[in-house]
Order: C-alpha cells, then sequence, then structure tokens
C-alpha cells in the first residue's frame, strides 16, 4: 500500500443536468486537485455523493480516478451502504480496478448493529477483499465509540485507519489518544483542521480539502513545519469558507466553490439543491476574504 498522509482531498461526482454522471468533468478535477499539490484522492465519499451511486458508477468513477491520477496519487474508493454482502461487492470491484484503500462507514439504515455485529462487518469486509480498509465514522446513530474502534483496529487485520468525522473534537482526541502509532487517523472536523493536525491526526480526509485543496496543503506542510503564524492565519481564512457553506447542501456547495476556481460546472444529484443566489454570493465572499485566487 503507498503511503496515506497528509491532504486526501475527497472529490465531488459531476453530475450533468439529467443527474447523470459526468465522467470527463470528474477527470478535469481529479487533475485540479492534483496539480493544487494534494497528498492522494477519496472518491465516491460522502462529498463525492456516494451513497447516491450504483455499482456500475462507483466503478467508473474509481477507474476514471485511477487511470487520471492513480500513477501519482493514491486513490481511496468510498463506501457507503447498508449491507455487507453490498460492502463486499463494492470493495472487490474497486481492488480489482486497482484502489490503494477502502473508506467504508458501518451500516446505517434505521437499524444499529450492536457491537460484535459491527465488528462481525468489518472483519467479513476484511476478509473477502483482502485490501486495506479506513472506517468512515459518521452518521450519527451508528456512530462507533473510540473504544470500539481502536478494538477493531486491534483484532481485523486490514483496517488500518478511522475517518473521524462531525464537529466533536474531544472524540478525535480521545481516539487518537487511545489509538497505536501505527494507526492512520484522519479529521474530518472541517473546521478545525489546524487544530486536529497539532493533536497529532495522519492527515484529513474532508469536503474542505476538495473545495480549497491549495490551503489546506499550505494549512498541512505550516503545521508540520512550525510554522504556527502562518498555520493560525489559513485556519481563520478556511474558518471563514467553511462557515459560508450550507452544511446540508455541502456537496453541492463545494461544487460551486470549485466552479469559481475554474473546475467544470457540475449539478449535485436530485434531491439535492444547487446553492441559491444568496448562498452564492455569501460564498464567493468568503473566498474573496480568505485570499482564494478565482477564475471567475
Amino acid at each position: 500500500m503507498r503511503k496515506l498522509e497528509g491532504i486526501i482531498a475527497p472529490a465531488t461526482t459531476s453530475f450533468d443536468s439529467s443527474g447523470s454522471i459526468d465522467l470527463e468533468s470528474c477527470r478535469k478535477q481529479f487533475q485540479w486537485l492534483k496539480h493544487s499539490g494534494c497528498h492522494g484522492l477519496a472518491v465516491g465519499g460522502s462529498t463525492g455523493e456516494g451513497h447516491t451511486l450504483n455499482r456500475k458508477e462507483f466503478g467508473q468513477l474509481v477507474d476514471s480516478a485511477i487511470k487520471e491520477v492513480g500513477s501519482d496519487l493514491p486513490v481511496i474508493a468510498g463506501i457507503i451502504v447498508n449491507s455487507t454482502q453490498e460492502a463486499i461487492e463494492r470493495g472487490k470491484l474497486a481492488k480489482s480496478i486497482g484502489a490503494d484503500a477502502l473508506q467504508v462507514t458501518p451500516v446505517h439504515y434505521l437499524f444499529r448493529p450492536d457491537d460484535e455485529s459491527m465488528i462481525c462487518h468489518f472483519r467479513e469486509l476484511a476478509e473477502q477483499t483482502e485490501i486495506p480498509i479506513i472506517i468512515y465514522n459518521v452518521v450519527p446513530w451508528t456512530y462507533l465509540t473510540p473504544s470500539l474502534l481502536c478494538r477493531i483496529l486491534r483484532e481485523v487485520p486490514n483496517v488500518i485507519g478511522v475517518k473521524q468525522s462531525a464537529g466533536d473534537m474531544k472524540l478525535l482526541a480521545d481516539l487518537l489518544e487511545q489509538s497505536q502509532s501505527e494507526d492512520l487517523i484522519f479529521t474530518a472536523v472541517d473546521a478545525l483542521l489546524y487544530p486536529s493536525f497539532q493533536l497529532g491526526a495522519k492527515g484529513a480526509i474532508a469536503a474542505l480539502l476538495a473545495a480549497c485543496p491549495r490551503h489546506c496543503v499550505k494549512l498541512w506542510d505550516a503545521s508540520r513545519s512550525g510554522n504556527h503564524e502562518q498555520a493560525l492565519e489559513l485556519h481563520r481564512q478556511l474558518l471563514q469558507v467553511w462557515n459560508s457553506t450550507q452544511h446540508d447542501l455541502l456537496p453541492a456547495c463545494v461544487k460551486y466553490i470549485q466552479k469559481l476556481q475554474g473546475c467544470p460546472s457540475s449539478y449535485p444529484r436530485k434531491p439535492m439543491p444547487y446553492p441559491n443566489d444568496l448562498m452564492q454570493n455569501v460564498i464567493k465572499t468568503s473566498l474573496i476574504n480568505a485570499r482564494i485566487e478565482l477564475s471567475s
């Protein structure tokens, strides 16, 4: 497995106005993220509206990412499904295409599996796919505690890390404290990337990285080098952008931000709406205030 560390941008998935996947626009965005200095790419996650993709589209997206940037960057395939069997099928597909790792949510529709069933889910997935797995800890009603996450990391070979989402820095701090040095703990606390890095996160996989990749790479570099004055300023700039977005429409907001920086226009998949004029004005103003270079 190639090294997974730093700024791993969760790409958006481009759809046209009819809702069909637009792979050419996806490829252009992948190149933009690579040239922005990102250290890796994740596709099919929440920012990528992976929950809306059928298995064929999932395979096409992973294949496009690997063909476009896979020789230069590690590619993580996101799996957001509600059964062990479907997770296995998609995991096998991602591996056959050449993905470096999987990013997998717990099953989450309505019924929460108990802890033992959750462990069995990730164990069976790991055994059947034989590809490294990062647990995507994001769904509120199936949120895994730091102790359960660390138990899975210890008991299930090939589960190599956690993407800790939601805004609770205490839970991230507890996970970092309880995990071992070889565990890959990534932050998805978009508003607090800087303190996450200072606490010891191995990097980030978060929507803000796909929206403002150059600023996020600079923040990572400043944090690692101990340039805290620059890191704090970048944190403040990125916080403005994060606060300008409507989080229930986050993928659509990220697509608009990417468009302002030269990426192809792209729509969210229905029923998610595109940001209205008021939201667009607020977002654009925040980018200008954050000193992010716009193409239009």
